[in-house]
């Protein structure tokens, strides 16, 4: 534990670091440490709307407050931490007054996690769409000035599990292990409506942190300060980078901004910060690129900081795709199983289905059916679905059922005019010929105008084949059912 000068130190450049600045948004959470208290504000909301009971999947802890309608992202800031040491984690809001002494605030907040930061998920993404609920959350009445996890410092009231409209403004402990990554949202609900930004100071509490406040948390991840790399959607609004979140707060005489937009270690070209120092960057859709600040210190101690990792930034448009046939008739020398691999266009975290199936993250889909087919292509970081997209596999069907529903009426080699010189012969089991096909007609399965028998039929497919060049006469002998 450090000495109380040290702490009292810390605790002014924390007040003065975040008094100025805040994250609304989820994608641009301010990295945060236990080593010191420190000051917030809400003064924005993000672009994640829907944290409403009436809106996102209810659970337990959405459902816990009394008053539904403060259950909004609204005057709200973001925080990220990661766990340093395994333990036991709480934290205190606590209102500060107004310059009049008064405390309007009424504070509520959400956790968010744990993530692995080594699988590369865009959590904000999940937290949006409602995918990642929040494990922790209170939006009760605050009666003593203070929320949290853990024990309210005022009354000693300990945090309990979900008790619906419970009016327990705190949250019981959280279990954490070593590098996860958590989300803290904070709503200031009493200025929803004014945008009138107030403070409050966080406190990280917990056996962790009684322990050793220094490595309670990770606090190398306040050295990114530009946050955890960021995905996105192209079209997405604008996100506005802070140079504000470093560990020397407002100590800035300049901001240097530049931008490797391959991500291959070329700084491709400088670029010009807003507002004071320069301090903000504003990056559009769809400029991805890795982004990096290098500050220089006003006090000239240390001269510069820089985040030697910068922050990936990535925009993802609405996915689309190459179909590649494996295995088909035109393709290759199998004729079943027929094999499909989708190829797509773009680098993004896909998931494929075809014919209204589950999705699975392979792009090789193995024994689809013969005929018109569909897939759909979905970004899992959540810019988009593709249309159905149509696509023919060149086979033959196992049955067919002349039953005069419209369906299966007629056996035929489906796409049999993707053939070069296609002809089929179909035979009865003891090898007599029952028809040569109109192609566009296909067979159903009468002979001489008389229905023939629920059996195994076979049939004899010759045509060409394109072989680098060369087309080469193929002849395919199977069998297939006929079912009434």
């Amino acid at each position: 534990m450090r000495a109380l000068f040290s702490a009292v130190c810390c605790f002014l450049l924390s007040f003065l670091a975040a008094s100025a600045q805040n994250s609304p948004d989820c994608r641009t959470a301010i990295p945060v440490c236990a080593d010191a208290p420190i000051m917030g504000t809400t003064d924005g909301s993000g672009d994640i709307d829907d944290f409403d009971p009436e809106v996102i999947i209810q659970t337990g802890c959405l459902e816990k407050g009394s008053n539904s309608s403060a259950n909004i992202e609204h005057n709200t800031g973001w925080y990220v931490f990661r766990a340093g040491t395994d333990g036991q984690i709480g934290f205190d809001i606590e209102a500060l007054p107004s310059p009049g002494g008064i405390i309007t605030a009424e504070w509520d907040f959400a956790v968010y996690g744990p993530f692995d930061q080594t699988t590369g998920q865009n959590f904000c993404t999940i937290v949006g769409d409602g995918t990642a609920q929040p494990i922790r959350c209170n939006y009760e009445t605050n009666d003593t000035g203070f929320t949290g996890i853990g024990i309210n410092p005022v009354d000693g009231r300990e945090g309990a599990p979900f008790v619906k409209q419970s009016q327990n403004t705190y949250d019981e402990w959280l279990n954490v292990t070593a590098g996860e990554i958590y989300y803290l949202y904070i709503n200031n609900y009493n200025t929803n409506f004014d945008d009138d930004p107030e403070s409050f100071i966080l406190t990280f509490t917990g056996t962790s942190v009684d322990n050793d406040q220094d490595t309670a948390l990770d606090c190398t991840l306040r050295d990114e300060f530009l946050g955890l790399d960021i995905t996105a959607c192209e079209g997405d609004p604008d996100i506005v980078l802070s140079a504000l979140n470093t560990p020397v707060g407002s100590d800035i005489a300049n901001v240097d901004w530049t931008v490797d937009y391959d991500d291959d270690g070329v700084i491709d070209a400088t670029l010009s910060g807003t507002g004071p120092f320069g301090a903000e960057l504003v990056v559009s859709s769809p400029n991805s690129g890795r982004y990096y600040a290098e500050i220089t210190t006003a006090s000239g101690t240390p001269p510069t900081v820089n985040d030697p990792g910068g922050i990936l930034i990535t925009f993802y448009g609405i996915p689309s795709l190459t179909v590649t046939i494996l295995d088909d008739l035109v393709y290759s020398d199998q004729t079943d199983p027929y094999n499909v691999e989708f190829v797509p266009d773009g680098d993004g975290d896909y998931e494929y289905a075809i014919n209204g199936g589950e999705f699975q993250d392979d792009p090789i889909f193995m024994d689809v059916p013969p005929g018109m087919n569909e897939v759909v292509i979905n970004d899992k970081n959540g810019c988009g679905m593709s249309d159905p997209i149509p696509f023919l596999v060149v086979g033959y069907p196992k049955f067919f059922t002349p039953n005069g529903d419209g369906v299966h009426d007629n056996w035929n080699v489906y796409g049999i005019d993707q053939l070069s010189n296609p002809t089929v012969f179909i035979f009865d089991r003891y090898g007599k010929l029952l028809k040569q096909l109109d192609i566009n007609a296909g067979w159903d399965g009468t002979f001489n105008g008389r229905d023939l028998p629920s059996s195994d039929y076979w049939f004899k497919l010759e045509y060409d084949r394109d072989d680098e060049g060369v087309l080469v006469a193929r002849s395919v002998r199977r069998h297939f059912s006929l079912v009434r």
